[in-house]
């Protein structure tokens, strides 16, 4: 996901929001627009009770130590492109960073490092092998978009011959830990082949349904084949314009049952289950929120209360440190987070103007 820009192009269709919205904006990007907007970003994961952003955005280094100030985990991917970006000129000063970065990192820290590969269309196949050499050579994992839409998955047959995933096999590009964002527009025996390879995959249904792509996960052929699935939201930009990511446990829950016609397919605890798993940290949930009632003769409708109405986080614990309590975010001034977030808006449009 993308952490740090909020939505402003609501209605494009998806070649327009790249093209005219999104492409324009982060070319005029640079570290201190990105520190204000993973501040803001961090801010609202942590209202909404969220402790972990697996990011893919400019200047990693920046959104890293902004998270890990405000005491969040993160799985922060260095974008690698062949087209220049706003951090980088090419692919290859991305790929020197982003060695020198896993080089120092510890496997204990709460922030870890990624090969943000952007995906199949952005990147050549000389660029998808060096990064997974340096995955290799690091121990490190790869971040890819995957089969987003139905246009990639025609374009990489026509040029390869092959599907995005047959392709990124056929060229040995998957690592242990692999995660691959959307992986919607896929075939069965590539499902398998992300099994495999110990690939995780990553359902955003509101961005896909927002920007039309026509097709989300097939959550059950992934359950069968045993993939590792995981929910996100696909940054602010992306999907509804915000990081709750219980927001999208609920659309997640609802698009399975409705494009499957299926009713029984992830009730509450399946759905929580996905959106928490493998969590070291510990969130409470405001019970006497009306959102929460009724509770049920045993206190048995919690779950289902707090996944299709929505809560209040009112505390939060990350390794022993109160990072939210009593409703109140302890580790970011959210006032100060939210006017630097305006004027730094306010700041970029006079600079075009």
């Amino acid at each position: 996901m993308q952490l740090n820009a909020r939505d402003f192009s609501d209605g494009y269709t998806l070649d327009r929001w790249l093209n005219e919205a999104i492409f324009p904006t982060e070319a005029k990007l640079n570290p201190e627009y990105v520190r204000i907007g993973a501040t803001a970003a961090a801010a609202e994961l942590i209202a909404t009770g969220c402790s972990f952003a697996a990011d893919m955005y400019f200047y990693p280094a920046i959104t890293g130590n902004v998270l890990n100030d405000a005491g969040i985990r993160g799985l922060i991917g260095g974008p690698v492109s062949d087209f220049a970006l706003p951090s980088h000129p090419d692919a290859k000063s991305a790929l020197d960073e982003l060695d020198n970065m896993l080089k120092q990192q510890s496997s204990d820290d709460k922030i870890q490092y990624a090969i943000a590969t952007h995906s199949v269309y952005l990147c050549s196949e000389d660029t998808l092998l060096r990064a997974a050499e340096l995955a290799e050579k690091r121990t490190g994992r790869l971040h890819i978009h995957v089969s987003e839409t139905r246009k990639e998955v025609a374009e990489c047959y026509e040029k390869t011959g092959k599907y995005p995933v047959e392709y990124l096999d056929s060229i040995d590009f998957f690592k242990p830990g692999t995660v691959c964002a959307h992986a919607s527009w896929v075939k069965k025996n590539e499902i398998r082949m992300l099994k495999n390879h110990g690939v995780t995959a990553v359902h955003c249904p509101s961005s896909n349904m927002k920007l039309a792509c026509g097709g989300t996960l097939s959550l059950p052929a992934y359950v069968d084949a045993g993939v590792d699935v995981r929910i996100g939201t696909d940054g602010a930009a992306s999907s509804g314009n915000g990081l709750n990511i219980l927001n999208e446990a609920r659309t997640a829950a609802l698009v399975q049952r409705h494009d499957h016609w299926d009713p029984t397919l992830l009730p509450a605890k399946d759905v929580f289950t996905m959106v928490t798993k493998d969590s070291k940290d510990w969130v409470a949930w405001d019970l006497k929120d009306i959102r929460m009632f009724p509770r049920g003769r045993s206190n048995n409708r919690h779950l289902a209360n707090l996944i299709f109405n929505g809560g209040n986080c009112l505390d939060m614990w990350v390794d022993g440190q109160a990072v939210r309590l009593h409703g109140e975010t302890q580790t970011i001034d959210e006032k100060m987070a939210l006017d630097e977030l305006d004027l730094a808006v306010d700041s970029y449009y006079e600079g075009i103007e």
